[in-house]
């Protein structure tokens, strides 16, 4: 069996490339476990098929209307839609319905932890880490600050370190600081406090 025939090649276009689509872009909003390709593959074309489904009476229509003779430049651009823009648009749509706060009860959220759904919405804060050996650090998350998402562990990079009061109020900012990173495995909780 010769996989490189046309036909072949075509089949694995329309069945396959549609639903990877769908796979990376919604890795790309929800990042999750990896997993390989043998898995994705049997995913892949079962996204295919829910795209196909789903337009299914527009293709109908425009292989029924002669489209591809009598417009064919329209033609070709309603498949690289179909093939390429479509599973994005599921994706999206997908991501408001599970997202959405009349869906909430329904399906579980996609976000996997609650760190990732609070970095996520890129707020500035004002951040007190408190450690497990008692110690406080804090200072700034803004634009230039940064935090993991899954599934790598959980760490913080503060663009601004600032020093903590006993109380854990953050009193002022460090001379010359260039922000500081803190790792999950020191982290006992995070307290944020709105950027004003």
């Amino acid at each position: 069996m010769d996989i490189w025939q046309a036909d072949k090649i075509l089949l694995f276009i329309a069945f396959v490339i549609p639903g990877f689509l769908s796979i990376k872009f919604y890795q790309l909003i929800f990042p999750g476990t990896l997993r390989n390709a043998s898995d994705q593959l049997i995913d892949a074309i079962a996204y295919s098929c829910i795209n196909y489904a789903l337009l299914f009476w527009v293709i109908v229509y425009v292989e029924d209307a002669n489209v591809r003779h009598l417009h064919p430049a329209l033609y070709y651009l309603f498949y690289v839609f179909v093939l390429f823009v479509s599973p994005f648009l599921l994706v999206l749509g997908w991501k408001w319905l599970r997202t959405h706060e009349k869906f909430k009860g329904t399906a579980p959220h996609p976000t996997p932890k609650p760190w990732d759904f609070v970095f996520k919405q890129a707020q500035p804060y004002w951040i007190v880490v408190y450690l497990k050996n008692g110690n406080k650090v804090g200072g700034k998350y803004s634009d230039k600050s940064f935090a993991s998402s899954f599934p790598a562990d959980e760490q913080i990079y503060l663009e601004e370190a600032w020093i903590v009061s006993g109380t854990g109020v953050l009193d002022r900012a460090v001379k010359q600081s260039a922000g500081v990173l803190v790792m999950a495995s020191e982290i006992s909780y995070v307290e944020f406090f709105h950027y004003t």
